[in-house]
């Protein structure tokens, strides 16, 4: 299929004309174009889009209300706004980088702790994990392990880890759990998890008091999606997740109550971020109880920028959110 797309390339200079002529606010024409030629009109114009005037419809057929945006921009529109919430989205995506990094590494030890007392190379027997991930075959004839394995296999061969070269060259292939776990990216460490026997799920997901091993499963893989999401630089704050963490019922998890009931009454607030940050304030509560984290997403919230049109709703941040137990 081949492309439509016939818009011309701009110059940096007719790319600030062109947001003029929709009617944004720039102030100095020339650090303007500084920052359009750093960090580009496209990645700017994810921080401009809530800013465009909305154009509200209905759907004949489902009658759902449907909001798009026009080219012009809403009386009052500053350039100066949108670059302030591209500073604030990126301070937001590398702190949930932190908090994801201390998640990913404490659930390596879980996950290689507890394989590796029943057998040194549990992450290649299929005895050690579950029937769905190690037998049912897909449409392409793999199981979910085989494919997990060939990953882990193009990982062993682009690895140029020092320990890795030096526990290959003295003992030979394969690595026991406990050093193979230490190559996994993420979203392997999830797709493991989620493959292993349920009572082994289970027990690591009790440790951080949570009863329902796939809860845990959700939220290693919505936080594989949001670390994929930081990684590439892309627009975090107001995103809608792809990926939606699965709440625990009400009365499993004392803290998540308000949530779930609002999930059930008002609004779906699995879709938006303010859900993974109460899980990542719950998780680090466990795994580092004295960690300064929390409070330092406190404060960046309560530095949002002041911005008309924009608000941490958009986030999914409820107006009592600080009353709830995750804040306190």
């Amino acid at each position: 299929m081949s492309s439509t797309y016939n818009k011309p390339h701009l110059p940096f200079d007719q790319q600030l004309a062109l947001l003029k002529s929709r009617g944004l606010e720039i102030g100095d024409d020339a650090l303007g174009i500084s920052y359009l030629g750093r960090i580009g009109y496209y990645r700017l114009s994810a921080y401009l889009y809530p800013m465009r005037v909305p154009l509200i419809s209905r759907d004949a057929s489902t009658q759902k209300i449907k909001i798009t945006r026009q080219d012009q921009f809403i009386v009052g529109s500053k350039f100066d706004d949108a670059l302030k919430m591209y500073v604030f989205d990126k301070r937001l995506r590398l702190l949930l980088l932190d908090a994801i990094e201390r998640i990913e590494v404490t659930f390596r030890v879980d996950i290689s702790y507890m394989l590796g007392s029943k057998d040194t190379f549990a992450h290649t027997n299929p005895c050690m994990l579950h029937g769905n991930f190690t037998k049912k075959k897909k449409s392409n004839g793999l199981t979910a392990h085989h494919e997990w394995l060939a990953k882990y296999e193009k990982v062993l061969k682009r690895s140029k880890e020092d320990f890795f070269k030096h526990y290959k060259n003295k003992y030979g292939l394969p690595l026991p759990i406990w050093v193979s776990v230490e190559l996994w990216d993420f979203g392997m460490l999830s797709t493991f998890y989620q493959g292993m026997q349920i009572s082994d799920k289970t027990t690591i997901a009790k440790k951080y008091g949570i009863p329902d091993c796939l809860v845990m499963e959700s939220w290693l893989r919505t936080l594989t999606y949001i670390r994929n999401v930081a990684a590439h630089h892309s627009r975090l704050w107001n995103r809608n997740l792809v990926d939606q963490p699965k709440l625990p019922k009400i009365g499993e998890i004392k803290a998540f109550d308000p949530l779930v009931l609002d999930s059930l009454m008002v609004r779906d607030v699995s879709s938006r971020l303010y859900s993974v940050l109460c899980i990542l304030v719950y998780l680090l509560k466990v795994i580092s109880p004295n960690s300064s984290w929390r409070d330092r997403l406190r404060d960046m919230v309560d530095q949002f920028p002041i911005i008309p049109q924009l608000s941490i709703s958009e986030m999914g941040f409820p107006k009592e959110w600080r009353s709830h137990d995750f804040w306190q």
